[in-house]
């Protein structure tokens, strides 16, 4: 066999590995990175920002604020709120009620990240940046362990993935707190109001943040004093995604459907738009089960507690 005969069939023979491999993930369940099968919605529209290599963060910051990067927790007084956004088909606005919680003030931070975790998965490496390339279920591991740390009941069963509202541990805010804590009392399609003009006061998003997340607490809070509630990264909910659950939803303190394929996802993040960054904006993603599914750098989380004397009750999600 000559010289071309021999490239052609090395390359065979690559091209059968590659595609070996790859029908090897994709029988692994939980990888799939796709929309529920019911009415979909597609992806939001990305940026067409080029994929380089991560060089060390440095702050940028756009204000005076002196943020405390220390974890702390912000009060968030119960109420009722209108839940949903006019203009898409998943999220008809309806009445919900949600009682007082605690929500972290910043994201988590990758040097959070690594003390209680021990690691850091992040792509674009800052202390002060927010963790990313983590799945729902690196999100919700970090809770347990973040509670066992503080001498807090954990929330979760990390073999079924059940949440225990009752338990006095972090956990993952639900869609209807995310919602509530970001909207801030306001009603206007963004909690700084109708149009997008104010948003880069705000949050990192395409226009702004350059190709890549940015640290945490640089831009302006919401009016209840939650830095990066919109853009820098999308942030993982404890809800299961469902397209017509505000259909069925319950008024009061809603957790999502019963089951699912992917979680909720809120936010918006760096290289995604500003009609991304609405409050009442759903997105979804595959929580990531098995360890050889891996996280984007899109995708990151705070955490929450349930108030003093608010038994939010055991729950199968």
């Amino acid at each position: 066999m000559g010289y071309l005969g021999c490239f052609w069939e090395t390359m065979k023979n690559l091209t059968f590995d590659l595609l070996a491999a790859a029908a090897v993930l994709a029988m692994i369940p939980g990888c799939e990175r796709q929309a529920p099968m019911e009415l979909a919605k597609a992806p939001p529209t990305q940026s067409t920002q080029s994929n380089q290599l991560a060089p060390e963060s440095k702050s940028t910051g756009t204000n005076n604020l002196a943020v405390d990067f220390k974890a702390e927790l912000i009060p968030i007084s119960g109420g009722r709120f209108m839940m949903g956004d006019k203009n898409e088909v998943d999220a008809t606005p309806h009445e919900i009620v949600v009682s007082a919680f605690h929500m972290d003030r910043l994201l988590v931070t990758q040097a959070l990240y690594q003390k209680v975790m021990g690691s850091n998965p992040s792509r674009w490496k800052g202390d002060q940046n927010p963790v990313e390339q983590v799945r729902w279920s690196d999100a919700v591991k970090f809770c347990n362990k973040r509670s066992q740390m503080d001498n807090l009941q954990p929330c979760y069963d990390l073999e079924t993935w059940i949440c225990n509202f009752e338990a006095t541990g972090y956990r993952l805010p639900t869609e209807a707190e995310w919602e509530y804590a970001c909207r801030a009392g306001t009603t206007t399609a963004y909690f700084f109001g109708d149009t997008a003009a104010k948003l880069g006061d705000y949050a990192w998003f395409e226009k702004n943040a350059g190709g890549r997340p940015r640290p945490v607490g640089q831009k302006q809070p919401n009016p209840w004093g939650l830095f990066d509630i919109c853009g820098n990264v999308w942030e993982w909910c404890n809800d299961f995604y469902k397209v017509d659950y505000y259909q069925e939803s319950p008024q009061q303190d809603p957790k999502g459907p019963k089951s699912g394929e992917t979680k909720v996802v809120r936010g918006g993040a760096w290289k995604f738009n500003e009609q991304n960054c609405r409050p009442g904006y759903r997105y979804n993603e595959n929580p990531g089960y098995a360890d050889v599914c891996f996280g984007y750098d899109i995708y990151g989380f705070r955490c929450v507690r349930a108030a003093a004397g608010v038994a939010g009750g055991k729950d199968s999600r």
